[in-house]
Protein backbone atom coordinates (compact mmCIF):
# COMPACT_ATOMS: atom_id res chain seq x y z
CA UNK A 1 0.00 0.00 0.00
CA UNK A 2 1.42 3.63 -0.86
CA UNK A 3 0.17 7.05 -1.53
CA UNK A 4 -1.39 8.20 -4.36
CA UNK A 5 1.48 10.46 -6.41
CA UNK A 6 -1.24 13.38 -5.86
CA UNK A 7 -0.59 12.50 -2.28
CA UNK A 8 2.85 12.08 -2.10
CA UNK A 9 3.36 15.61 -3.88
CA UNK A 10 1.18 16.82 -1.55
CA UNK A 11 3.25 15.99 1.51
CA UNK A 12 7.01 16.78 -0.20
CA UNK A 13 6.14 19.99 -2.84
CA UNK A 14 2.65 21.57 -1.03
CA UNK A 15 3.19 24.37 -2.07
CA UNK A 16 4.32 23.89 -5.58
CA UNK A 17 1.89 24.05 -8.50
CA UNK A 18 0.19 20.85 -9.31
CA UNK A 19 -2.51 22.39 -12.01
CA UNK A 20 -2.43 25.92 -14.17
CA UNK A 21 -6.12 26.66 -16.07
CA UNK A 22 -6.10 29.62 -17.96
CA UNK A 23 -3.86 31.45 -15.75
CA UNK A 24 -5.64 29.76 -12.52
CA UNK A 25 -3.50 27.70 -9.73
CA UNK A 26 -4.24 25.10 -7.26
CA UNK A 27 -1.22 24.02 -5.44
CA UNK A 28 -0.26 19.87 -4.34
CA UNK A 29 -1.60 20.36 -1.12
CA UNK A 30 -4.82 22.11 -1.90
CA UNK A 31 -5.11 20.06 -4.67
CA UNK A 32 -4.92 16.55 -3.18
CA UNK A 33 -7.47 17.81 -0.69
CA UNK A 34 -9.81 18.30 -3.30
CA UNK A 35 -9.38 14.53 -4.97
CA UNK A 36 -9.78 13.09 -1.38
CA UNK A 37 -12.93 15.04 -0.89
CA UNK A 38 -14.01 14.06 -4.78
CA UNK A 39 -13.16 10.28 -3.97
CA UNK A 40 -15.12 10.77 -0.26
CA UNK A 41 -18.67 12.44 -2.53
CA UNK A 42 -18.28 9.40 -5.22
CA UNK A 43 -18.12 6.74 -2.33
CA UNK A 44 -21.87 8.05 -1.38
CA UNK A 45 -22.88 8.12 -4.74
CA UNK A 46 -22.23 4.46 -5.27
CA UNK A 47 -19.32 4.14 -6.62
CA UNK A 48 -16.85 1.24 -4.87
CA UNK A 49 -13.44 0.20 -5.22
CA UNK A 50 -13.56 -2.88 -8.62
CA UNK A 51 -16.42 -0.82 -10.24
CA UNK A 52 -15.55 0.79 -13.72
CA UNK A 53 -16.22 4.55 -13.59
CA UNK A 54 -16.13 5.40 -16.89
CA UNK A 55 -16.00 9.15 -18.19
CA UNK A 56 -16.70 10.60 -22.20
CA UNK A 57 -14.14 12.48 -22.80
CA UNK A 58 -15.67 15.29 -25.19
CA UNK A 59 -14.07 17.27 -27.90
CA UNK A 60 -14.27 20.94 -27.79
CA UNK A 61 -17.08 21.04 -30.68
CA UNK A 62 -19.40 18.83 -28.85
CA UNK A 63 -19.55 20.79 -25.88
CA UNK A 64 -18.23 24.77 -26.33
CA UNK A 65 -14.89 25.48 -26.45
CA UNK A 66 -15.24 27.78 -23.12
CA UNK A 67 -16.35 24.53 -21.25
CA UNK A 68 -13.34 22.26 -22.39
CA UNK A 69 -10.50 23.33 -20.38
CA UNK A 70 -12.98 22.75 -17.20
CA UNK A 71 -14.14 19.21 -19.09
CA UNK A 72 -10.18 18.32 -18.97
CA UNK A 73 -9.51 18.99 -15.21
CA UNK A 74 -12.58 17.45 -14.25
CA UNK A 75 -11.69 14.02 -16.39
CA UNK A 76 -8.21 14.52 -14.24
CA UNK A 77 -10.24 14.77 -10.82
CA UNK A 78 -12.23 12.12 -11.21
CA UNK A 79 -8.81 10.09 -12.56
CA UNK A 80 -7.04 10.30 -9.37
CA UNK A 81 -10.26 9.80 -7.04
CA UNK A 82 -11.09 6.34 -8.48
CA UNK A 83 -7.18 5.84 -7.62
CA UNK A 84 -7.78 6.91 -3.88
CA UNK A 85 -11.22 4.37 -4.40
CA UNK A 86 -9.84 1.70 -6.01
CA UNK A 87 -12.10 1.67 -9.18
CA UNK A 88 -10.80 1.46 -12.24
CA UNK A 89 -10.78 4.71 -14.79
CA UNK A 90 -11.92 4.39 -18.12
CA UNK A 91 -12.25 7.59 -20.50
CA UNK A 92 -13.93 7.04 -23.80
CA UNK A 93 -13.54 9.13 -27.01
CA UNK A 94 -16.61 11.42 -27.18
CA UNK A 95 -16.10 11.55 -30.79
CA UNK A 96 -16.81 7.58 -30.90
CA UNK A 97 -20.69 7.05 -32.47
CA UNK A 98 -23.59 7.24 -30.02
CA UNK A 99 -24.32 2.95 -30.80
CA UNK A 100 -20.27 2.99 -30.42
CA UNK A 101 -20.72 4.23 -26.76
CA UNK A 102 -23.39 2.23 -26.08
CA UNK A 103 -21.77 -0.86 -27.51
CA UNK A 104 -19.13 -0.85 -24.98
CA UNK A 105 -21.15 0.35 -22.06
CA UNK A 106 -23.49 -2.65 -22.39
CA UNK A 107 -19.76 -4.39 -23.20
CA UNK A 108 -17.81 -3.90 -20.20
CA UNK A 109 -21.30 -4.20 -17.81
CA UNK A 110 -20.64 -0.56 -16.82
CA UNK A 111 -23.38 1.57 -14.56
CA UNK A 112 -20.92 4.58 -13.19
CA UNK A 113 -20.61 6.94 -15.82
CA UNK A 114 -19.51 10.75 -15.03
CA UNK A 115 -22.10 13.57 -15.31
CA UNK A 116 -22.46 14.39 -19.12
CA UNK A 117 -25.77 16.37 -19.73
CA UNK A 118 -25.44 16.06 -23.41
CA UNK A 119 -25.17 12.16 -23.27
CA UNK A 120 -28.44 11.62 -20.58
CA UNK A 121 -30.92 10.78 -23.14
CA UNK A 122 -28.67 8.24 -25.31
CA UNK A 123 -27.62 6.53 -22.61
CA UNK A 124 -29.14 3.61 -21.27
CA UNK A 125 -31.70 4.66 -18.14
CA UNK A 126 -29.62 2.46 -16.02
CA UNK A 127 -26.51 4.74 -15.61
CA UNK A 128 -25.70 5.75 -12.36
CA UNK A 129 -24.62 9.57 -13.04
CA UNK A 130 -21.86 10.45 -10.90
CA UNK A 131 -20.42 14.31 -10.56
CA UNK A 132 -18.24 16.28 -8.24
CA UNK A 133 -20.43 18.25 -5.55
CA UNK A 134 -17.56 20.86 -5.19
CA UNK A 135 -17.68 23.64 -7.93
CA UNK A 136 -15.29 26.16 -6.53
CA UNK A 137 -13.05 27.63 -8.93
CA UNK A 138 -9.33 26.57 -8.90
CA UNK A 139 -8.26 30.06 -7.22
CA UNK A 140 -10.81 29.31 -4.33
CA UNK A 141 -9.99 25.80 -3.16
CA UNK A 142 -9.28 25.67 0.53
CA UNK A 143 -7.21 23.71 2.75
CA UNK A 144 -8.93 22.13 5.48
CA UNK A 145 -6.86 20.68 8.21
CA UNK A 146 -6.22 17.53 9.31
CA UNK A 147 -5.97 15.88 6.12
CA UNK A 148 -5.56 12.47 6.22
CA UNK A 149 -4.87 10.94 2.81
CA UNK A 150 -6.22 7.11 1.72
CA UNK A 151 -3.17 4.64 0.67
CA UNK A 152 -3.98 2.93 -2.28
CA UNK A 153 -2.83 -0.61 -3.72
CA UNK A 154 -0.84 0.16 -7.18
CA UNK A 155 -1.28 -3.18 -8.09
CA UNK A 156 -4.99 -3.02 -8.53
CA UNK A 157 -6.78 -2.56 -11.95
CA UNK A 158 -6.70 1.38 -12.36
CA UNK A 159 -7.53 2.18 -16.02
CA UNK A 160 -8.76 0.93 -18.81
CA UNK A 161 -7.74 2.32 -22.49
CA UNK A 162 -9.19 1.20 -25.79
CA UNK A 163 -6.61 0.14 -28.38
CA UNK A 164 -7.15 1.63 -32.23
CA UNK A 165 -9.06 -0.25 -34.36
CA UNK A 166 -12.51 0.78 -35.36
CA UNK A 167 -12.63 -1.69 -38.43
CA UNK A 168 -12.69 -4.26 -35.54
CA UNK A 169 -13.55 -4.42 -32.12
CA UNK A 170 -11.09 -2.35 -29.60
CA UNK A 171 -9.41 -4.17 -27.22
CA UNK A 172 -9.40 -2.54 -23.75
CA UNK A 173 -6.04 -2.28 -22.05
CA UNK A 174 -5.86 -2.57 -18.23
CA UNK A 175 -2.87 -0.81 -16.31
CA UNK A 176 -2.46 -0.88 -12.51
CA UNK A 177 -0.72 2.70 -11.04
CA UNK A 178 2.46 0.87 -10.57
CA UNK A 179 2.51 0.24 -14.30
CA UNK A 180 2.36 3.71 -15.16
CA UNK A 181 5.21 4.86 -12.12
CA UNK A 182 7.27 2.64 -13.40
CA UNK A 183 6.92 3.95 -17.41
CA UNK A 184 7.04 7.52 -15.46
CA UNK A 185 10.39 6.70 -13.36
CA UNK A 186 11.97 5.11 -16.74
CA UNK A 187 11.12 8.35 -19.15
CA UNK A 188 12.25 10.56 -16.14
CA UNK A 189 15.45 9.00 -16.29
CA UNK A 190 16.26 10.04 -20.02
CA UNK A 191 13.71 13.29 -20.34
CA UNK A 192 14.10 15.25 -17.13
CA UNK A 193 11.26 16.30 -14.84
CA UNK A 194 11.12 18.27 -12.29
CA UNK A 195 9.06 20.17 -9.58
CA UNK A 196 9.30 23.45 -11.36
CA UNK A 197 8.71 21.92 -15.31
CA UNK A 198 5.03 22.76 -16.34
CA UNK A 199 3.73 19.74 -19.17
CA UNK A 200 1.39 20.82 -21.50
CA UNK A 201 -1.44 18.33 -21.39
CA UNK A 202 -1.82 18.29 -25.60
CA UNK A 203 -3.19 14.82 -25.96
CA UNK A 204 -6.54 13.13 -24.93
CA UNK A 205 -6.89 11.11 -21.58
CA UNK A 206 -8.65 7.82 -23.53
CA UNK A 207 -4.91 8.06 -25.44
CA UNK A 208 -1.70 6.17 -23.09
CA UNK A 209 0.01 9.24 -23.58
CA UNK A 210 -2.15 11.92 -22.31
CA UNK A 211 -2.74 9.65 -19.37
CA UNK A 212 0.86 9.04 -19.20
CA UNK A 213 1.69 13.16 -19.18
CA UNK A 214 -0.64 12.96 -16.02
CA UNK A 215 1.21 10.20 -13.82
CA UNK A 216 4.59 11.66 -14.75
CA UNK A 217 3.24 14.89 -13.09
CA UNK A 218 1.73 14.07 -10.31
CA UNK A 219 4.76 11.89 -10.07
CA UNK A 220 7.42 14.63 -10.26
CA UNK A 221 5.26 16.74 -8.42
CA UNK A 222 5.32 19.26 -11.79
CA UNK A 223 2.54 20.93 -13.07
CA UNK A 224 0.15 20.01 -15.10
CA UNK A 225 -0.98 22.72 -18.23
CA UNK A 226 -4.61 22.60 -19.45
CA UNK A 227 -4.45 23.30 -23.20
CA UNK A 228 -5.57 26.96 -23.25
CA UNK A 229 -9.39 27.16 -25.18
CA UNK A 230 -8.99 31.19 -24.74
CA UNK A 231 -5.46 31.45 -26.58
CA UNK A 232 -3.08 30.14 -29.41
CA UNK A 233 -0.78 27.27 -28.89
CA UNK A 234 2.23 29.54 -29.61
CA UNK A 235 1.48 32.13 -27.01
CA UNK A 236 0.23 29.54 -24.41
CA UNK A 237 3.76 28.05 -24.79
CA UNK A 238 5.31 31.74 -23.94
CA UNK A 239 2.82 33.06 -21.70
CA UNK A 240 2.47 29.71 -19.66
CA UNK A 241 6.73 29.33 -19.82
CA UNK A 242 5.81 25.78 -20.80
CA UNK A 243 8.79 23.50 -20.39
CA UNK A 244 7.58 19.87 -21.95
CA UNK A 245 5.28 19.88 -24.66
CA UNK A 246 4.06 16.48 -27.17
CA UNK A 247 3.32 17.27 -30.92
CA UNK A 248 2.84 15.30 -34.06
CA UNK A 249 4.96 16.59 -37.00
CA UNK A 250 2.39 18.80 -38.95
CA UNK A 251 2.15 20.85 -35.63
CA UNK A 252 6.10 21.55 -34.93
CA UNK A 253 6.42 22.16 -39.11
CA UNK A 254 3.30 24.76 -38.37
CA UNK A 255 5.05 26.21 -35.19
CA UNK A 256 8.56 26.55 -37.36
CA UNK A 257 6.98 28.09 -39.60
CA UNK A 258 4.59 30.45 -38.13
CA UNK A 259 6.38 30.83 -34.41
CA UNK A 260 9.63 29.20 -34.52
CA UNK A 261 10.70 31.53 -31.14
CA UNK A 262 7.57 29.70 -28.68
CA UNK A 263 9.91 26.75 -28.97
CA UNK A 264 13.39 28.68 -28.22
CA UNK A 265 12.89 27.89 -24.02
CA UNK A 266 10.64 24.37 -24.61
CA UNK A 267 13.18 21.89 -22.51
CA UNK A 268 12.03 18.91 -24.16
CA UNK A 269 9.54 18.53 -27.09
CA UNK A 270 8.55 14.77 -28.14
CA UNK A 271 7.59 13.85 -30.93
CA UNK A 272 5.28 11.34 -32.45
CA UNK A 273 1.79 10.29 -34.11
CA UNK A 274 3.60 9.96 -37.94
CA UNK A 275 6.80 9.89 -39.96
CA UNK A 276 9.34 12.15 -38.91
CA UNK A 277 11.24 13.71 -41.92
CA UNK A 278 14.72 14.65 -41.75
CA UNK A 279 14.26 18.34 -42.89
CA UNK A 280 11.85 18.72 -39.77
CA UNK A 281 14.61 17.38 -37.38
CA UNK A 282 17.45 19.40 -39.42
CA UNK A 283 15.40 22.71 -38.84
CA UNK A 284 14.88 22.20 -35.21
CA UNK A 285 18.77 21.15 -34.45
CA UNK A 286 19.30 24.19 -36.28
CA UNK A 287 17.44 26.00 -34.15
CA UNK A 288 18.80 24.17 -30.85
CA UNK A 289 15.22 23.13 -29.96
CA UNK A 290 15.40 19.65 -27.71
CA UNK A 291 13.59 17.16 -29.45
CA UNK A 292 13.26 13.49 -28.95
CA UNK A 293 11.54 10.52 -30.48
CA UNK A 294 10.11 7.68 -29.25
CA UNK A 295 8.89 4.40 -29.89
CA UNK A 296 5.79 3.02 -27.29
CA UNK A 297 2.23 1.79 -27.27
CA UNK A 298 -0.26 0.89 -25.21
CA UNK A 299 0.47 -2.05 -23.59
CA UNK A 300 3.29 -0.69 -22.21
CA UNK A 301 1.42 2.35 -20.79
CA UNK A 302 3.64 4.50 -23.28
CA UNK A 303 7.19 5.02 -24.26
CA UNK A 304 9.34 1.81 -24.60
CA UNK A 305 12.79 3.55 -26.54
CA UNK A 306 13.64 7.11 -26.38
CA UNK A 307 16.30 9.07 -27.88
CA UNK A 308 17.35 12.85 -29.70
CA UNK A 309 15.59 13.26 -32.96
CA UNK A 310 18.20 12.14 -35.35
CA UNK A 311 18.73 12.08 -39.09
CA UNK A 312 19.48 8.42 -38.77
CA UNK A 313 15.82 7.68 -37.98
CA UNK A 314 16.43 5.28 -35.02
CA UNK A 315 14.76 5.32 -31.64
CA UNK A 316 17.64 4.64 -29.17
CA UNK A 317 17.47 1.91 -26.45
CA UNK A 318 15.42 0.60 -24.27
CA UNK A 319 14.23 2.75 -21.28
CA UNK A 320 14.96 1.58 -17.69
CA UNK A 321 12.41 -1.00 -16.29
CA UNK A 322 11.52 -2.20 -19.58
CA UNK A 323 13.25 -4.79 -22.02
CA UNK A 324 13.53 -5.27 -25.77
CA UNK A 325 14.67 -8.01 -28.20
CA UNK A 326 14.32 -8.85 -31.80
CA UNK A 327 12.78 -12.42 -32.61
CA UNK A 328 13.16 -12.58 -36.85
CA UNK A 329 13.11 -8.87 -36.98
CA UNK A 330 10.11 -8.69 -34.89
CA UNK A 331 10.13 -6.88 -31.45
CA UNK A 332 9.04 -8.64 -28.22
CA UNK A 333 8.98 -6.69 -24.98
CA UNK A 334 8.65 -6.91 -21.39
CA UNK A 335 8.80 -4.78 -18.26
CA UNK A 336 7.38 -3.40 -15.41
CA UNK A 337 5.38 -0.95 -17.34
CA UNK A 338 3.81 -4.30 -19.21
CA UNK A 339 0.12 -3.89 -18.97
CA UNK A 340 -2.08 -6.46 -16.71
CA UNK A 341 -3.42 -7.75 -20.00
CA UNK A 342 -7.09 -7.44 -22.05
CA UNK A 343 -10.25 -7.01 -20.08
CA UNK A 344 -12.76 -10.30 -21.34
CA UNK A 345 -15.75 -11.23 -20.22
CA UNK A 346 -15.86 -14.61 -19.27
CA UNK A 347 -19.29 -16.47 -19.29
CA UNK A 348 -18.82 -18.69 -16.00
CA UNK A 349 -16.13 -16.59 -14.20
CA UNK A 350 -17.46 -12.77 -15.24
CA UNK A 351 -14.73 -10.46 -16.22
CA UNK A 352 -10.99 -11.49 -16.42
CA UNK A 353 -7.53 -10.50 -17.67
CA UNK A 354 -6.03 -11.67 -20.82
CA UNK A 355 -2.44 -11.09 -20.97
CA UNK A 356 -0.69 -12.71 -24.32
CA UNK A 357 2.71 -13.33 -23.49
CA UNK A 358 5.02 -16.14 -23.73
CA UNK A 359 6.16 -18.35 -21.00
CA UNK A 360 9.26 -16.38 -20.09
CA UNK A 361 7.09 -12.97 -20.03
CA UNK A 362 7.14 -11.69 -23.73
CA UNK A 363 4.87 -9.74 -25.56
CA UNK A 364 4.75 -9.78 -29.19
CA UNK A 365 4.27 -6.58 -30.03
CA UNK A 366 3.71 -7.43 -34.23
CA UNK A 367 5.93 -3.91 -35.13
CA UNK A 368 9.02 -4.96 -36.97
CA UNK A 369 12.48 -3.35 -36.12
CA UNK A 370 16.44 -3.68 -36.18
CA UNK A 371 19.31 -2.86 -34.70
CA UNK A 372 22.09 -0.12 -35.92
CA UNK A 373 25.63 -0.70 -35.60
CA UNK A 374 25.09 0.90 -31.91
CA UNK A 375 22.08 -1.24 -30.82
CA UNK A 376 20.26 1.69 -31.03
CA UNK A 377 15.88 0.45 -32.60
CA UNK A 378 15.15 1.48 -36.32
CA UNK A 379 11.42 0.39 -36.88
CA UNK A 380 10.37 -1.10 -40.06
CA UNK A 381 6.72 -1.15 -40.13
CA UNK A 382 3.61 -3.41 -38.92
CA UNK A 383 4.10 -7.11 -39.49
CA UNK A 384 0.02 -7.27 -40.05
CA UNK A 385 0.55 -4.11 -42.42
CA UNK A 386 3.22 -6.17 -45.06
CA UNK A 387 2.10 -7.55 -48.11
CA UNK A 388 3.70 -9.82 -50.91
CA UNK A 389 3.66 -9.03 -54.69
CA UNK A 390 4.80 -11.44 -57.59
CA UNK A 391 7.31 -12.93 -54.24
CA UNK A 392 8.28 -9.77 -53.08
CA UNK A 393 7.41 -8.90 -49.69
CA UNK A 394 6.52 -5.24 -49.28
CA UNK A 395 6.56 -2.61 -46.17
CA UNK A 396 4.24 -0.26 -46.63
CA UNK A 397 5.92 2.57 -44.18
CA UNK A 398 8.74 2.10 -45.96
CA UNK A 399 6.94 3.56 -49.21
CA UNK A 400 5.22 5.71 -47.68
CA UNK A 401 8.18 7.72 -46.07
CA UNK A 402 9.33 8.32 -49.39
CA UNK A 403 5.90 9.54 -50.64
CA UNK A 404 5.85 12.14 -48.00
CA UNK A 405 9.27 13.63 -49.00
CA UNK A 406 7.42 15.50 -52.03
CA UNK A 407 6.18 19.13 -50.45
CA UNK A 408 2.29 18.75 -51.97
CA UNK A 409 1.94 15.17 -49.58
CA UNK A 410 0.62 16.00 -46.37
CA UNK A 411 -0.52 12.00 -45.32
CA UNK A 412 0.20 8.73 -47.13
CA UNK A 413 -0.88 5.10 -46.94
CA UNK A 414 -0.02 2.35 -49.28
CA UNK A 415 -1.68 -1.10 -49.51
CA UNK A 416 -1.72 -4.01 -51.47
CA UNK A 417 -4.44 -4.12 -54.10
CA UNK A 418 -5.58 -7.89 -55.44
CA UNK A 419 -4.42 -8.31 -59.00
CA UNK A 420 -4.34 -11.50 -61.47
CA UNK A 421 -1.13 -11.56 -62.01
CA UNK A 422 1.13 -10.60 -58.85
CA UNK A 423 -1.26 -10.75 -56.55
CA UNK A 424 -1.23 -8.21 -55.10
CA UNK A 425 -0.22 -4.64 -56.16
CA UNK A 426 0.87 -1.97 -54.49
CA UNK A 427 -1.55 1.31 -54.35
CA UNK A 428 -1.54 4.75 -52.56
CA UNK A 429 -4.11 6.83 -51.05
CA UNK A 430 -2.69 10.54 -50.47
CA UNK A 431 -3.60 13.66 -48.51
CA UNK A 432 -2.46 16.65 -50.40
CA UNK A 433 -1.72 19.90 -49.28
CA UNK A 434 -3.54 21.45 -51.89
CA UNK A 435 -6.23 21.09 -54.82
CA UNK A 436 -4.01 22.79 -56.96
CA UNK A 437 -1.93 19.87 -58.33
CA UNK A 438 -0.02 19.30 -61.42
CA UNK A 439 -1.43 17.11 -64.28
CA UNK A 440 1.63 14.49 -63.50
CA UNK A 441 1.48 14.58 -59.83
CA UNK A 442 1.42 10.78 -59.66
CA UNK A 443 4.36 10.54 -62.26
CA UNK A 444 6.18 12.71 -60.12
CA UNK A 445 5.66 10.18 -56.98
CA UNK A 446 5.90 7.16 -58.74
CA UNK A 447 9.48 8.49 -60.56
CA UNK A 448 10.40 9.79 -56.31
CA UNK A 449 9.57 5.81 -55.20
CA UNK A 450 11.36 4.31 -58.20
CA UNK A 451 14.67 6.75 -57.65
CA UNK A 452 15.26 5.50 -53.90
CA UNK A 453 13.44 1.68 -53.85
CA UNK A 454 13.11 -0.65 -55.97
CA UNK A 455 10.79 -0.50 -58.83
CA UNK A 456 8.48 -3.15 -58.09
CA UNK A 457 7.31 -1.06 -55.06
CA UNK A 458 6.07 1.99 -56.91
CA UNK A 459 2.27 2.15 -56.71
CA UNK A 460 0.36 1.37 -59.39
CA UNK A 461 -2.95 2.67 -58.27
CA UNK A 462 -3.49 6.04 -57.06
CA UNK A 463 -6.40 7.81 -54.73
CA UNK A 464 -7.47 10.47 -52.66
CA UNK A 465 -7.67 10.94 -49.18
CA UNK A 466 -11.21 9.66 -48.35
CA UNK A 467 -13.71 12.02 -45.89
CA UNK A 468 -13.46 9.92 -43.02
CA UNK A 469 -13.40 11.39 -39.49
CA UNK A 470 -10.30 10.02 -37.65
CA UNK A 471 -11.20 9.12 -33.90
CA UNK A 472 -7.62 8.93 -32.76
CA UNK A 473 -4.63 10.06 -32.64
CA UNK A 474 -3.16 7.99 -35.34
CA UNK A 475 -4.39 7.45 -38.99
CA UNK A 476 -6.48 4.65 -38.94
CA UNK A 477 -4.82 2.10 -41.91
CA UNK A 478 -7.73 -0.12 -41.94
CA UNK A 479 -10.90 2.30 -41.87
CA UNK A 480 -9.06 4.58 -44.59
CA UNK A 481 -8.16 1.36 -46.81
CA UNK A 482 -12.02 0.35 -46.09
CA UNK A 483 -13.25 3.33 -47.16
CA UNK A 484 -11.31 3.59 -50.26
CA UNK A 485 -12.15 0.24 -50.93
CA UNK A 486 -15.62 0.46 -50.70
CA UNK A 487 -15.90 3.31 -53.02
Amino acid sequence: MMLSPVQQAAIQHPQQPAVLLDGQTVSYQQWAQRISRLADSLKAQGLKQGDIGAIIIEPASHIGTNNNAIHTLEAINFYWACIEIGAVYFPINGRFSTQQINQLIGRFNIHHVWHNTARQTTLPQSINWLYDDNKQPLSTAKIETPHQPTKVNPHRPANIILTSGSSGTPKAAVHSLMNHLASAQGASRYIALNPNDKWLLSLPLFHVGGLAIVNRCANAGACIVIKSTKTSLDKQLIDDAISHVSMVPTQAIQMLNQHPQALHKVKALLLGGGVIEASLIERLTQQKIPAFTSYGMTEMSSQITTAKANEFGHHGRALPLRQLKLVDDIIWVKGECLFQGYLELDPQQGFTLSLPVDDQGWFCTHDRGKFNDKGQLLLLGRADNMFICGGENIQPEEIESVLLQHPLVSKAIVFGQPDAEFGLLPAAIIDYTTKQLPEDIHQQLANLVTNQLARFKRPRHWYTWPEVEQSGLKVNRKQIILAVNSQ
